[in-house]
């Protein structure tokens, strides 16, 4: 499966009807994007959503960023990323994860008390999953979405590779150390298109708001930089914590933290562009397609 080096993960395409949804799919194709990842949360279900966005491009793979354990059984999951493999070979990249403690308890009334087991046996129970339908004829591949050490450790041994989210340059190189050289790791990288620096903070902040008080994130970057305190985190995040997360400003500065995540040894990074609303991004998407050059590549 080739991904590339660039991508774009996004959750506008929830806010669309389905129709039109793949039409920016084909659009993200034909701006030559390796991948799009959507997101699992409150919104529609992963792989459905998946099933939906295939019908748009022909090369672009659909990867989910990420679709949450809780929200089905092993055998559930592992059929459905065997039936989407067969309909669209190597389109389909499951991206998996443990979401977090509000969602899952708060929203989804699971127990969360050992999310890292809890992935471990769902990976068993998903290798071990009876399919008696016609088979894919490319292997179906996953990765997993992973922050620390352990989880990182499981990505390596159990998956294709690692999808970090929310994470600087700095935890790029870690995680490509944990990997090693072989598997893949992809990182997802915010951004935002506004040189003024109040305004681009504002917007960034639209977006870092919703994950500064979760404690997977928030413990992964005091971690990643003990400097930082609880103070860092209130408030959407301190300016210094912002910078950090959301690359904002020009197309060259913007570029440069991409390059950053690959220099450090990111084999793709998928760009969320963070804009003032809740409108598909579609100029933003070709600003970024013609600063990589993707449709010459």
């Amino acid at each position: 499966m080739d991904i590339g080096r660039i991508g774009i993960w996004t959750f506008t395409l929830d806010l669309v009807p389905s129709a039109q949804a793949a039409e920016h799919v084909d659009q993200l194709d034909e701006l030559g994007f390796g991948a799009v990842w959507v997101p699992e949360a409150v919104g529609r279900e992963a792989f459905t959503s998946a099933a939906l966005l295939l019908r748009g491009g022909t090369d672009i793979v659909v990867a989910t960023g990420i679709a949450g354990i809780y929200g089905r059984d092993p055998m559930a999951a592992a059929a459905a990323q065997k039936t989407l493999t067969e309909a669209y070979p190597d389109r389909f990249l499951l991206g998996l994860g443990v979401s977090h403690q509000v969602m899952v308890e708060g929203i989804r009334k699971h127990d969360y008390s050992k999310p890292f087991s809890a992935m471990r046996d769902y990976l068993d129970g998903m290798d071990q999953a009876m399919f008696f339908a016609a088979p894919p004829t490319t292997e179906p591949q996953r990765v997993l979405a992973a922050l620390g050490p352990r989880m990182l450790e499981l990505a390596r041994d159990r998956a294709a590779g690692a999808f970090p989210y929310f994470v600087p340059p700095e935890h790029t190189a870690i995680a490509r150390e944990a990997l090693g050289t072989g598997p893949l790791l992809a990182v997802e990288q915010a951004v935002v298109f506004e040189t003024d620096p109040a305004k681009a903070r504002e917007i960034a902040r639209s977006h870092t708001k919703t994950y500064t008080g979760l404690p997977n994130y928030a413990n992964n970057l005091k971690r990643l930089d003990p400097t930082l305190t609880d103070d860092d985190f209130a408030h959407a995040g301190s300016d210094r914590l912002v910078d950090a997360i959301v690359a904002w400003g020009t197309e060259d500065a913007i570029v440069a933290r991409i390059q950053a995540h690959l220099d450090a040894g990111a084999d793709h990074v998928c760009i969320q562009v963070i804009t003032e609303g809740t409108e598909v991004p579609t100029p933003a998407w070709q600003r970024l397609s013609d600063a990589f050059g993707l449709r010459s590549a």
